[in-house]
C-alpha cells in the first residue's frame, strides 16, 4: 500500500513520488510542474493560492494512487 499524500508535502515531492498525481493537479487547473513555486510550496499553499480546498485535492490524489 502506498504512503498517503498529505497537504503538508511539497508539490514536487508528490509529483516525483507519484507521477500519476499530475492528473489531479491538471484537473484543478494547476500547471504545477512548470511553476517555480512548486519547488518550494507544499500542496496546501498551492491549492489555497489557486482557490481550491487542499483536503479535496489530497483525497483525490490518494484515491488515484491507491487504485
Amino acid at each position: 500500500m502506498a504512503e498517503k499524500v498529505t497537504k503538508e508535502m511539497g508539490i514536487m515531492d508528490i509529483v516525483q513520488k507519484y507521477p500519476q498525481s499530475i492528473e489531479v493537479f491538471q484537473k484543478y487547473g494547476l500547471g504545477c510542474i512548470g511553476c517555480a513555486a512548486a519547488r518550494f510550496e507544499n500542496l496546501e499553499a498551492g491549492a489555497r493560492v489557486h482557490g481550491f480546498d487542499p483536503d479535496l485535492m489530497v483525497a483525490d490524489i490518494n484515491a488515484l494512487i491507491e487504485e
